[in-house]
């Protein structure tokens, strides 16, 4: 089946709906937090849902907009009837885990009004609910799912995009003399490979020179590193991917940043390209060492 074009999350309040939309906002799905659901079947039509098939949408509803949530179902008909693809999520927990999240949280219940219990709440919440629990297309229980099982389990039924892709790798060169980046995940020092810059024919050329990146790229013991380095990302990246990580800077520095890390970041980006990652290869202080 194909992916649904707008997934409506529901559920018990502290089940994860937030979680689970901040998964499919990853996921590519333009996101809305606490819609009343009579106004879904506009939002569909003026977010151009019809005209895009690359656009897709991904909305909360729950018992915040009171009487309104009643209607969900009668919305989600008419949207069906119109042509577009639904697919209602229901995230669950058992009563105890439910009372446990509101505690640690020191959060107020959204029905928790005129002094009834949190527990008192849970109950009216959960008969409230069981109409749409019938309907749903999926129905999660949290009690014991982690946030990053639930984020993975969302974006592998609704993301069109491989795993790989969610994670966007930035691959930057830089000269450890200019400062070591901050922002970096992994820094990776090659001031130990032989210096081009010693070379009077290469010393005011850059990595990007095919002199230069034949001269790093063929010395034995960057064969020798880049395997290491290759297979050391190699293991790493699917852990990255697995943790629902989004955002992951690479660093590779050397003395001035202008041939042998930027011969090496553009080596490592190629790599990551080759399997499947979303990367982007800058040089941080490459404009240094181009003359204008």
């Amino acid at each position: 089946m194909s992916a649904p074009e707008v997934v409506v999350i529901t559920g018990m309040s502290g089940a994860g709906r937030t979680e689970a939309l901040h998964a499919l906002e990853d996921a590519g799905f333009y996101c809305i937090d606490n819609l009343p659901p009579t106004m879904l079947t506009a939002l569909v039509e003026q977010s151009g849902l019809r005209l895009d098939a690359n656009r897709r949408l991904a909305v909360v509803c729950d018992l915040r907009s009171h009487d309104l949530f009643d209607k969900l179902c009668g919305e989600l008909d008419r949207l069906r009837e119109r042509g577009v693809s639904c697919s209602v999520v229901y995230l669950d927990a058992d009563d105890d885990t439910l009372r446990r999240r509101y505690n640690s949280l020191r959060r107020r219940h959204p029905l928790a009004d005129g002094g009834i219990s949190v527990s008192e709440a849970i109950e009216h919440e959960r008969e409230r609910l069981s109409f749409v629990r019938e309907r749903a297309n999926m129905v999660i229980d949290t009690s014991n799912l982690r946030a990053r099982d639930l984020r993975t389990l969302l974006v592998e039924e609704f993301s069109r995009i491989p795993a790989e892709q969610a994670l966007n790798v930035s691959v930057f060169s830089f000269g450890f003399k200019y400062g070591v980046p901050l922002d970096a995940d992994i820094v990776i020092d090659v001031r130990f490979l032989p210096n081009p810059y010693y070379d009077p024919t290469m010393a005011e050329l850059t990595g990007h020179d095919e002199l230069v990146r034949d001269f790093v790229l063929g010395r034995e013991e960057t064969r020798a590193f880049t395997a290491a380095w290759f297979n050391l990302l190699d293991v790493t990246m699917p852990g990255y991917v697995a943790e629902g990580k989004k955002h992951l800077a690479i660093a590779v520095g050397c003395t001035g940043g202008q041939h042998r890390s930027v011969v090496i970041a553009e080596a490592t980006a190629a790599h990551l390209i080759e399997r499947g990652y979303n990367v982007s290869v800058g040089h941080r202080d490459l404009p240094r060492h181009v003359k204008a």
